[in-house]
């Protein structure tokens, strides 16, 4: 019984003697996994002692005060997004979409003429300051999703719904940003927005029809106009050409008649001053010149006297002219 008796106080001095062993162990291991941490290459921890920050660290194995530090990890590298009016299912090659009546909700839209559109569109963003993501607001993508349909509600409502629809949907989505980074930094989100996309904008399903019929006709119309001032280009600028061509032929010709005008006057001042100086001269010249250029003319004539005795030589004149 003794034995017996000392064998079992061996036993209950070796378990417990275990159990303790096991229950630093156990202790150990707790306090090692409490104690380091692994940060992500995309992400920085930010590290609270009993609620207040103490200190970011970078992406690797780190270590912390056990029970006492508390890690947050944030994508301060990952661009985030938030879409409204659709919901991405199933990315790939062929991008899956949900709508649904909350989605709905908040892609209707008034226009500044009193016009409904629906506007789906995506929010690109990325946090840089983690501090202000985490403590400064209360859930700050949410946050972010209220300001940006609200900003988006309010640019949309300063325009009408063609430009929402056609010209100024690039004009829109930078509008949209600039509002919304500007309120981000008010409320200190701690966000930084990349972009605005504006995914589509269609006009409500009830009214789709009768609006694309004017948007037919408004393309029509502005075909037409196009075709006419076509036409308009390429006749008025050619009956502009030729008129343009008749009245500088027409000028040529007047200034040729008055250049020749003033040439025989010019011409007939010079004979008339020689004559003047020399009367009988001139006109015997003049005579000379006249019969030069009037007898080769007469062909084979004879010219006698007036009473016909005899014929006054002539030279042979026509031979002349041949040669």
């Amino acid at each position: 019984m003794a034995n017996n008796q000392s064998q079992d106080l061996d036993i209950e001095k070796l378990a417990k003697k275990y159990y303790k062993s096991i229950i630093g162990v156990v202790v150990v291991i707790l306090l090692a996994a409490n104690a380091f941490f692994q940060v992500g290459p995309e992400e920085v921890g930010v590290i609270t002692r009993f609620g207040k920050q103490v200190r970011t660290v970078n992406s690797g194995l780190k270590a912390k005060v056990p029970f006492m530090e508390t890690v947050y990890k944030v994508p301060v590298e990952r661009q985030k997004k938030q879409e409204f009016g659709f919901r991405t299912q199933k990315a790939g090659v062929r991008t899956q979409y949900a709508r649904s009546s909350s989605t709905k909700d908040e892609s209707l839209m008034l226009t500044g003429d009193l016009n409904l559109a629906n506007v789906e569109w995506v929010v690109q963003y990325r946090i840089d300051k983690p501090y202000n993501y985490l403590f400064k607001v209360r859930n700050a993508d949410n946050t972010l999703h209220a300001i940006s349909e609200a900003v988006m509600r309010q640019v949309v409502g300063d325009r009408t719904v063609n430009e929402v629809l056609t010209i100024g949907r690039s004009e829109v989505a930078t509008k949209a940003k600039m509002k919304v980074q500007n309120l981000c930094r008010e409320y200190s989100l701690g966000v930084q927005i990349a972009q605005i996309v504006l995914q589509d904008v269609n006009p409500p399903e009830t009214v789709k029809q009768a609006f694309n019929a004017v948007n037919e006709a408004q393309q029509e119309r502005e075909t037409m106009i196009n075709q006419a001032k076509s036409a308009y280009n390429k006749v008025i600028p050619k009956a502009r050409g030729q008129a343009k061509e008749t009245i500088q032929k027409a000028e040529g010709y007047a200034t040729k008649r008055v250049n020749n005008a003033e040439g025989e006057v010019a011409r007939f001042k010079a004979v008339y001053e020689e004559y003047r100086r020399a009367p009988q001269v001139t006109k015997r010249r003049i005579y000379l010149e006249t019969m030069q250029e009037v007898i080769p003319k007469l062909g084979d004539k004879i010219i006698t006297q007036g009473e016909g005795n005899s014929a006054i030589p002539l030279l042979n004149m026509q031979m002349k002219k041949k040669q």
